[in-house]
């Protein structure tokens, strides 16, 4: 039997996605800035597809810029941003725990001379309000912050961002990075009083190779790439039609959010009640966390042999962040979890394809992987 828990890494593209690809290849293969009829055919499709995603969001299609992905997009909302108002201030606020493509925008921006905040975060992976309020003062210029971590699924008050900003007479603009979150929630930036949000395609069962940055109208940053007029010159190049169109159509493809979060839910309850009652597994996410990711961890059991173990009988988990390739969990470090469980950590990950036979099969390997790893001590 076949598991696939990895979902927080990507996910298998959709029935939807992978005919509007096809199309897109073999049909309306034409660059969409051309004026003749082949062109026309590929820019019907990709408004189609713009409009799809700012139908997701509660926005119009001009506020939706594709990009190659959630990396690329945080690196521009991030960077973009600070360049922009720099002018206003050198302080940026943040969280801990970020997504490296987000952490390590910030990295490049305190060399560059701006002062980042990093924000602590508790054993469950969430920040202290008061501590964001105090951190925002007049000279912040931006406050990014994930809204559902991809290590451990706890949901960050991205909302008192703006709320924060505002207390503090601050220009802030303010990102989001919605990768985790994006077509298994609903979300409204404008209701969050997001200026900035990044999402992806490949964690809605859409294609590899395309993401999207959400800026509000009004809003204006940097661009980093230079060179021609598409996407209004935010970032410039030829669009990565397939991939787009695909995007778009995974998107159209998403079935009513608020009832398929309760159905994960539920899945979830029960995988994490079963997996409990396994000698030494302790949860690592908070009892509210996302219930599309779960962290857990085996105490006495590292986690590659058991990832190992159950990979050899067809269920994909992992141990962290794919973008991490193997590294310790930055995440859980910065939770300061006890260290026997930073040894073991597994991330499950749902998508809304998960079902119960397919838990049931996991729960009964993982009980048998930590008896038979324990033999073998």
């Amino acid at each position: 039997m076949e598991a696939y828990f990895d979902n927080s890494a990507t996910t298998a593209p959709c029935a939807e996605a992978i005919e509007a690809i096809n199309i897109a290849l073999t049909e309306c293969w034409g660059n969409p800035s051309s004026l003749h009829r082949t062109g026309n055919k590929a820019k019907d499709l990709l408004d189609l597809s713009r409009e799809s995603i700012a139908k997701r969001l509660s926005c119009t299609p001009e506020e939706i810029f594709f990009t190659s992905g959630g990396t690329e997009s945080n690196n521009l909302a991030v960077i973009g941003a600070a360049n922009q108002m720099k002018r206003f201030g050198k302080r940026i606020v943040s969280t801990s725990i970020e997504h490296p493509s987000v952490d390590e925008a910030l990295n490049r921006l305190e060399e560059d001379g701006f002062e980042v905040i990093r924000l602590k975060v508790d054993n469950f992976g969430k920040i202290n309000e008061k501590d964001l309020y105090a951190a925002v003062n007049s000279n912040t210029i931006l406050i990014t912050m994930m809204l559902v971590n991809n290590e451990v699924g706890s949901i960050m008050p991205i909302a008192s961002a703006k709320r924060a900003a505002m207390a503090a007479r601050s220009p802030a603009l303010i990102h989001c990075d919605a990768v985790q979150a994006f077509g298994k929630m609903p979300i409204k930036p404008a209701a969050l009083g997001v200026d900035l949000m990044t999402i992806s395609s490949h964690k809605i069962h859409g294609p590899k190779g395309v993401g999207a940055l959400y800026i509000r109208k009004g809003v204006k940053i940097k661009p980093r790439t230079f060179g021609g007029a598409q996407e209004m010159k935010i970032r410039p190049g030829t669009e990565a039609m397939p991939a787009i169109v695909g995007f778009g159509a995974a998107a159209r493809a998403l079935p009513d959010l608020k009832s398929e979060l309760e159905h994960i839910a539920m899945l979830r309850d029960y995988m994490v009640s079963h997996l409990t009652e396994i000698d030494g597994v302790v949860i690592n996410s908070p009892e509210d966390a996302f219930p599309f990711v779960t962290n857990i961890s085996i105490i006495g059991t590292k986690s590659e042999p058991m990832l190992n173990f159950l990979s050899e009988r067809g269920i994909s988990v992992s141990s962290g962040s794919a973008c991490s390739k193997g590294k310790k969990s930055h995440v859980l470090a910065k939770m300061e979890l006890d260290a026997k469980r930073l040894e073991g950590p597994l991330r499950i990950s749902f998508s809304r394809f998960t079902t119960v036979d397919e838990i049931d099969y996991l729960i009964k390997t993982i009980a048998e992987g930590r008896k038979a790893i324990r033999q073998t001590k």
